[in-house]
């Protein structure tokens, strides 16, 4: 009897004789190194050679080497530079060299931190990656870490444990009767809240029916006069970072009046959150401390590779009850057991690489860079300003710019313009009624000559436009 199977012979003789990985690692690291450089959107050329992959499911095994071999000849030039310095379309962000790397060794552990028995070093790391995010933002001690996909899913796990806490200091212990018939929850928010909150509203059982809509001023932030009387049956969800504008909550204000009601605050906080760890710009996020729950990306501002969100939230205990796990198979332990934060078990240990970025670039590091992108939007905002035609609408307080024309139709057809250049990348948004052009300065690698150069690619699209 064969000890392996021919499969299994296959699949170890792509490891041992090395050259899927070293072929995978060669290609991956040419197109990095060209990034800086190349057309930041793919050509129309590469999006249709990408019907290559229009077949049936092969019966046969297919070469490992090949399958790398197709992937990067097809596969790498419709990709879109976002690790570069001039992809300005969303609030994506590129990624620190250590990340990839840390990234590509973590792929090759495949670790779950799930339980602390399923992964010593994925559970290690979110203790210590959890410890360092309370330091930088300066959350309560009591504050735990979720490290799940994104802000969206990091939404949705806030607006679950409140719904815990809230109903259960009316009461009603959801998890034990569900909704049907549970105490009204108030829902408050300003009219420009993310539509990732929307979706977590009801994913949680809400419906966005029941939202109390508040009024915002010119640059977006929700207006505190206006906020209606709260109680502890209330979630009030805030914003750190307009997404459009780039603009931050009062939050010292709203959030001592939400506290003497016994109030939920909720703070997005998915691009905006690390202003809280730049020496000049942490004004803006003075009062986060006194929110109960916070929601962060690792991939947009500190350009952790994707996915890497982050829940935080100073209450452990409706955490826990909320994106609760049993079973008799479960092995928790003394050390941390990520399950008991995230909604998902199989999960692969992202915390990997946020840790090494973290580590990587310490304190003075994470401030300079992330103080640099609010830099090159005050230098983007200055050198689009100066180009007549075009106006730019917000206070550029973080990295966002918000530029428009004359008319919403030259706007959009300039931006388009823009797009078909691809010197740069952006896309568009409204603003109060008015098309807008929204450029999103969140990669690392942008500096003075990417700006320059995109602003230039702008007057180039306006002048076409209008010619």
């Amino acid at each position: 009897m064969k000890q392996k199977t021919s499969i299994q012979q296959k699949l170890h003789s792509d490891i041992d004789n090395k050259k899927v990985f070293k072929k995978a690692f060669k290609y991956g690291y040419k197109n990095l190194i060209n990034i800086f450089n190349r057309n930041v959107y793919p050509t129309n050329t590469a999006i249709k050679n990408l019907n290559i992959f229009d077949e049936n499911m092969p019966s046969e095994p297919t070469d490992a080497v090949s399958v790398i071999d197709i992937l990067n000849t097809y596969g790498a030039p419709a990709t879109v530079a976002t690790l570069g310095g001039r992809y300005f379309g969303f609030v994506s962000g590129s990624s620190v060299p250590v990340g990839l790397a840390a990234k590509n060794l973590a792929t090759f552990w495949d670790q779950a931190p799930a339980m602390h028995v399923l992964s010593p070093i994925g559970s290690k790391l979110e203790s210590v990656v959890e410890y360092w995010l309370k330091e930088l933002f300066n959350l309560p001690k009591k504050t735990v870490a979720g490290f799940v996909s994104g802000t969206s899913s990091a939404n949705f796990c806030a607006l679950a444990a409140a719904r815990y806490r809230c109903l259960y200091n009316l009461g009603w212990n959801v998890n034990e009767k569900g909704l049907f018939g549970a105490p009204k929850i108030r829902i408050v928010t300003g009219k420009h809240t993310h539509s990732t909150i929307l979706k977590a509203i009801t994913l949680v059982g809400f419906g966005t029916e029941i939202i109390e809509w508040v009024d915002v001023d010119e640059q977006g932030r929700i207006l505190p006069d206006l906020i209606p009387e709260l109680d502890n049956s209330t979630i009030l969800i805030l914003q750190a970072g307009n997404v459009n504008s780039g603009s931050f909550d009062d939050f010292e204000t709203i959030c001592k009046k939400a506290n003497k009601a016994g109030a939920w605050v909720h703070i997005d906080g998915a691009f905006g959150l690390w202003a809280a760890a730049v020496s000049k710009l942490n004004y803006l996020t003075k009062g986060i401390e006194k929110a109960n729950s916070w929601a962060v990306d690792g991939h947009k501002t500190l350009n952790t590779p994707y996915d890497s969100g982050v829940l935080l939230c100073n209450d452990p205990e409706a955490t826990t009850a909320a994106l609760h796990m049993a079973g008799s198979y479960i092995v928790t332990s003394e050390e941390r057991d990520g399950m008991f934060y995230t909604p998902e078990m199989s999960r692969r240990a992202r915390v990997i690489e946020f840790w090494a970025i973290l580590k990587n670039l310490g304190k003075t590091g994470i401030d300079e860079m992330i103080l640099g992108m609010h830099e090159r939007a005050i230098q983007f905002s200055k050198e689009i300003n100066e180009i007549e035609g075009f106006q730019v609408l917000n206070d550029v307080v973080f990295n966002q710019v918000l530029v428009c024309c004359a008319t919403d139709e030259l706007t959009l057809k300039t931006m388009t313009k823009i797009q078909e250049l691809r010197e740069c990348w952006v896309g568009s948004s409204v603003w109060h009624n008015k098309k807008v052009i929204r450029v999103s300065i969140c990669s690392w690698a942008t500096d003075i000559n990417d700006i320059s150069r995109s602003v230039r690619s702008f007057k180039q699209a306006l002048n076409e436009s209008i010619s």
